[in-house]
């Protein structure tokens, strides 16, 4: 069990406690109770159910098939085991294109998933959205760089904040939406100096997925750090391997990450 257990449950106050204190914030993917439970056990500080779970577990090329019922019922099911963990759940594709809509979709997550933070893919044009889920009192992750649910107009899975324009309208995105009243913000591929300055700039805690080690906290697949997804990403790092059983990749995840070793610059996405 990771020795590194500061709080005993995990709240957004607490978050940023440790964003202030320095302690770097552990978070993996979930969608079943038995998982769950390792990482309730091996110290990760968010349990998130992703959309990803359209991939990983329902075997969908994207995330966009994954639907409010979907995560509802993985969030029942992981929030059985999911004690100490902040539990997010993920607001599907097309599932908060309004301000009705999304406040629906947020009570069919919380109250019936059980979730206690949503998480919502955006940047400027979410934050009339994030506005209102704060006031309404939900807990709100903003995610912003990579964002698979869009992956169509994309073209792909693609870097984002590379070149000047887009990484100033990043950061501005960021402190829109932390003044919009988000709680957390996610950053997803990101060049490692764009996420430094982010990071730095905000108040609220920043969790990265392949965007350097200077975010305040990181998350990761939990398929990937197990070596079950056939073509990993970059920014992921196959942590059973190197450790034998799932109990120690866990650990070793939140060991590594907690005092900074994860990820490396090989992780990581230079400018």
């Amino acid at each position: 069990m990771s020795a590194q257990k500061k709080f005993t449950n995990v709240t957004v106050t607490s978050l940023r406690k440790m964003k202030e204190a320095g302690e770097k914030i552990a978070s993996l993917t979930s969608y079943d109770s038995s998982f769950t439970r390792v990482m309730n056990d091996e110290g990760v500080d968010i349990v998130l159910v992703g959309d990803s779970l359209g991939m990983v577990v329902q075997g969908r090329q994207t995330t966009i098939p994954v639907t409010v019922d979907n995560i509802v019922y993985h969030s029942k099911a992981v929030r059985s085991t999911c004690k100490r963990p902040l539990l997010m759940v993920d607001m599907p594709f097309m599932s908060y294109h309004s301000t009705d809509k999304a406040i629906e979709s947020a009570m069919q997550l919380m109250q019936k998933g059980h979730g206690q933070m949503v998480k919502l893919e955006g940047g400027q044009t979410e934050v009339k959205i994030v506005r209102k889920l704060s006031r309404e009192g939900v807990p709100v992750c903003a995610h912003i760089g990579l964002q698979p649910q869009l992956v169509h107009k994309l073209g792909g899975y693609k870097v984002q904040g590379r070149d000047e324009q887009q990484a100033r309208e990043m950061l501005d995105d960021a402190h829109k939406l932390q003044d919009a009243g988000a709680d957390v913000m996610l950053l997803e591929c990101v060049p490692s100096p764009l996420a430094a300055k982010i990071t730095e700039s905000l108040e609220i805690p920043v969790i990265g997925i392949g965007a350097g080690p200077q975010c305040d906290g990181q998350i990761l697949v939990l398929h990937d750090i197990l070596g079950l997804t056939p073509k990993a990403p970059k920014f992921s790092k196959d942590f059973l391997l190197e450790n034998g059983t799932i109990h120690k990749a866990i650990r070793a995840y939140v060991e590594q990450v907690k005092d900074g070793s994860f990820p490396s610059a090989e992780q990581s996405f230079a400018e």
